[in-house]
């Protein structure tokens, strides 16, 4: 157990100290001052020339969103048309056929947004081709994109009064050339040395202890996982994710890959310090992020590796922890840790099945998500703090009689609307879609049962599976709790318009406000200025967080998961 525990102060030690230099060298890379990764320059000028883009051109926040929308709408079509076809296509040995239009829509509107949910299983649902073309692909451009949206608002910030916010297409470029390569190198080699197959042979037959003959998929996995976690994509290339052991064959696979998970995140609010040269701001974000990430991790290493009391009541013992759904060679503190460390970014990928964690190992899971403050994803993760900024900036200014300024700009009506609407959209299409799908499964069974049934676990953890995979979409995450039958009509399409409203939506909004707020005259810090970086409003703003973010899901976990933990 001790053992556990100093593999889970290791990781969390590696990601703090890195991150201070991955942040520092982001916004480098961003302003285009001199790096050690200036060789990339000519294949850049290719990739520009190729596409007749000119990286010095200056945009203004609505060209910058019209251009990250047209290139989301173009790659919807071309993932639609892959994915349809897969079965006809090459780099198939194994003979995967295509998917329904269906289960398609789900798969790429999934992976183009960032969330991978996957209501099929990896190595059966697609071939090495769409793997490639459709799934890794999109895993560079959709964390690339999350990035733009991030580097675009830290340069508005970075200006007194402008007009304009960078060029998205340089701001993309630069984030998969400069960043999400060189970091996926170095995780997938280490996942090469462990045993992780980098391949394109078919299906390997293999001899079991028993001495049963069994297939093992396998392919170009190594070159997949990295981006999958650093990207905070999370998709598996195997239908049980993190936790297949091709996938995450080691230990030290494992400590790569939750690494990989929060290592661009963390470092992006360093990176906003050092673009902005507001380095103490920077601190305070970091510091909220990281006592609510640790609380998590507390909470959730405690529940797993103590054991379930309905096992303890058997008379079996728990030596090792609450191990159901769990890999021995990772451990329960290893796993609890990656439950953390995953939902609080729009990671998703998982090394147990989260279905089988304790309730309030799920309901923190859920809380992480459902906040979706907590570092979250590459780029997007720290603007919906910003939302929750402006919102405490202009409550804070208010109940103090000061007028609400941000970063020498004021906060006016404009600003805290489109605030507002994003802060509450998140809950908004969780509840509902919740609701729905609770409302069929009680008074039209009918629909549900011509669809599978949908649940395999009744009562509060039936409600839990339901309100997992809601929250799931709309954070942009992708895990689930997988006692939910969930590739059917309903679930596909529903969760499909959830993940759009969910991503495009507050990316809109922020970025709008970021450009709104640039356009505006500089007003210069003085005496009745509210500061920003101060240790009480980052408690205001965790305040503001927690009210508006997790206390409105607090009905639905009564029912849910606090119910069942006290059912056990």
């Amino acid at each position: 157990m001790n053992t556990e525990i100093l593999g889970v102060v290791l990781q969390i030690f590696l990601l703090v100290v890195i991150s201070y230099p991955l942040g520092k060298y982001i916004a480098k890379v961003y302003k285009g001052e001199k790096t050690w990764s200036d060789f990339m320059k000519p294949v850049e000028r290719l990739i520009f020339k190729a596409v007749g883009v000119n990286p010095d051109e200056e945009m203004n926040w609505k060209q910058f969103l019209k251009a990250l929308l047209i290139l989301n709408a173009f790659w919807f079509v071309w993932g639609m048309v892959l994915l349809v076809s897969q079965g006809w296509l090459p780099l198939n040995p194994d003979g995967n056929g295509p998917q329904t239009p269906d289960q398609a829509f789900n798969t790429c509107i999934s992976f183009m947004v960032n969330c991978n949910l996957q209501h099929y299983s990896g190595e059966s649902g697609l071939t090495y081709f769409t793997q490639l073309f459709v799934i890794m692909l999109f895993q560079f451009i959709t964390a690339a994109t999350g990035m733009a949206a991030m580097a675009g608002i830290m340069k508005s910030i970075s200006r007194k009064t402008t007009s304009t916010i960078g060029n998205f297409w340089n701001f993309l470029v630069l984030s998969c050339t400069r960043i999400l390569l060189p970091l996926s190198l170095i995780v997938g080699f280490i996942l090469i040395t462990q045993g992780t197959p980098m391949g394109f042979d078919g299906k390997m037959e293999v001899t079991t202890l028993e001495g049963q003959e069994q297939t093992v998929s396998q392919g170009p996995v190594a070159a997949i996982v990295p981006i999958k976690q650093l990207g905070t994509n999370g998709g598996g290339y195997f239908g049980v994710n993190s936790s297949h052991p091709l996938e995450n064959p080691t230990y030290l696979s494992n400590i790569a890959e939750c690494w990989s998970i929060l290592i661009i995140p963390m470092a992006m609010i360093f990176a906003l310090g050092f673009y902005t040269k507001r380095m103490k701001l920077a601190y305070s974000i970091y510091g909220v992020m990281l006592c609510a990430y640790l609380a998590g991790v507390g909470i959730n290493v405690y529940q797993e590796m103590n054991g379930n009391p309905r096992i303890d009541d058997m008379g079996i013992a728990q030596d090792n922890g609450a191990m159901e759904g769990k890999e021995i060679r990772l451990g329960a503190g290893a796993t609890a840790l990656w439950s953390i460390t995953t939902t609080v970014t729009s990671n998703g990928s998982v090394n147990g099945m989260h279905d089988s964690t304790m309730p309030l190992s799920g309901m923190m899971e859920m809380l992480n998500m459902q906040i979706n403050t907590w570092f979250g994803g590459v780029g997007v993760g720290w603007m919906n703090y910003y939302t929750f900024i402006i919102i405490a900036v202009f409550i804070s200014g208010l109940m103090v009689g000061r007028t609400p300024e941000f970063l020498g700009k004021k906060v006016e009506a404009r600003e805290m609307k489109i605030a507002t609407i994003v802060a509450l959209l998140h809950p908004f299409v969780i509840l509902v879609g919740t609701a729905l799908s609770c409302y069929l499964f009680a008074h039209h069974p009918g629909v549900v049962e011509s669809e599978g049934g949908w649940l395999n676990n009744p009562g509060f953890h039936g409600l839990s599976e339901q309100f997992y995979e809601f929250t799931s979409c709309a954070a942009n995450n992708g895990s689930g709790f997988e006692g939910l039958g969930d590739n059917t009509y309903f679930w596909n399409y529903a969760c499909g318009w959830v993940l759009i409203l969910s991503r495009f939506l507050p990316i809109v909004g922020q970025v709008a406000i970021a450009g709104l707020l640039a356009q505006k005259r500089f007003v210069p810090e003085s005496a009745g200025t509210l500061k920003t970086d101060t240790f009480t409003f980052a408690v205001m703003t965790f305040a503001v967080i927690f009210i508006v973010a997790a206390l409105s899901f607090f009905p639905a976990h009564a029912l849910s998961t606090i119910a069942e933990h006290f059912s056990l």
